[in-house]
């Protein structure tokens, strides 16, 4: 039987970052609820893979779905990726901005390219697509911007001086973004994963540091399809701050409720214990 009370049923969701991911494993769920979807990301050959696995779980054989090969921190081609689903789909009603990359290291050995690159794609491809998709949204008067921060974006983690600062900068952008929109009676919702099973975490892993591991490793990662349907789940009832999974929400909770201090004197004693089991350098 068809789910046509869904919030998601026949509304246009474009997906960044949505040929792998949280991006990909959100993208089911929502053809799965009936939605028409429109991808984007860099890769031409995984987009088209992507959009096979939504033709596959599809509610409705009316559903359509799409992509745009592009870099969507460049303006032009944020732009672009917002025309072509607008012509073949509508105009977006909702915008799931997933597209990120991550590289952990010390601060010292992360280069000032690195950290501008991470900046470029984390943060102002998420301005890039938000911009583009907002006039039509702000003409229909409705829509729904779901952000996808990170618990490094309310948290400095060793080891993330680069990737942190773009989460951070995509929380800060959420929270305007709210108060501006909310009159116009636009939603907006920015979630905060924990470490989650992705092809991202598995390139990051041999670049973290010692102490990176030893606090990264407290828990383990969550499935991207319990992620996406925990994001999905908050945003559809209405939740600004998302927290998929228990840790995210603790984490946020201690680090909003504690004294700072103690925050950095628990986080400092994580990291403490993974650079004394360091290997030592040949």
């Amino acid at each position: 039987m068809k789910n046509t009370n869904s919030y998601w049923y026949q509304k246009v969701v474009l997906v960044t970052g949505g040929s792998s991911g949280i991006g990909l494993a959100a993208a089911k769920l929502l053809s799965s609820a009936g939605a028409n979807i429109w991808l984007a990301a860099r890769r031409r050959e995984l987009l088209a893979a992507a959009v096979k696995e939504l033709e596959s779980c599809r509610q409705d054989p009316s559903q359509k779905f799409g992509y745009t090969p592009a870099d969507v921190s460049s303006p032009d081609q944020a732009g672009r990726v917002v025309e072509e689903a607008t012509r073949a789909l509508g105009a977006p009603d909702v915008l799931f901005n997933s597209a990120g990359i991550t590289q952990p290291g010390y601060v010292e050995d992360l280069s000032l390219d690195v950290f501008e690159e991470l900046m470029r794609v984390n943060y102002f491809g998420t301005v890039c697509v938000t911009k583009a998709a907002l006039p039509a949204m702000l003409g229909r008067g409705s829509g729904h911007i779901i952000n996808i921060s990170s618990m490094a974006g309310y948290l400095g983690v060793f080891g993330y001086s680069a990737y942190g600062a773009t989460k951070f900068a995509v929380t800060g952008f959420s929270e305007v973004l709210r108060a501006e929109l909310r009159p116009h009676g636009i939603r907006v919702s920015v979630a905060f994963p924990p470490d989650t099973d992705t092809p991202q975490l598995a390139y990051e892993e041999p670049f973290k540091p010692a102490e990176t591991k030893a606090i990264s490793g407290t828990a383990k990662a969550l499935p991207a399809g319990s992620v996406a349907r925990s994001i999905l789940d908050q945003a559809r009832k209405g939740h600004f701050l998302v927290f998929p999974g228990t840790d995210s929400r603790l984490f946020y909770l201690l680090t909003s409720k504690l004294p700072k201090s103690l925050v950095f004197s628990i986080l400092d004693q994580m990291a403490a214990s993974g650079r004394k089991n360091k290997p030592a350098q040949a």
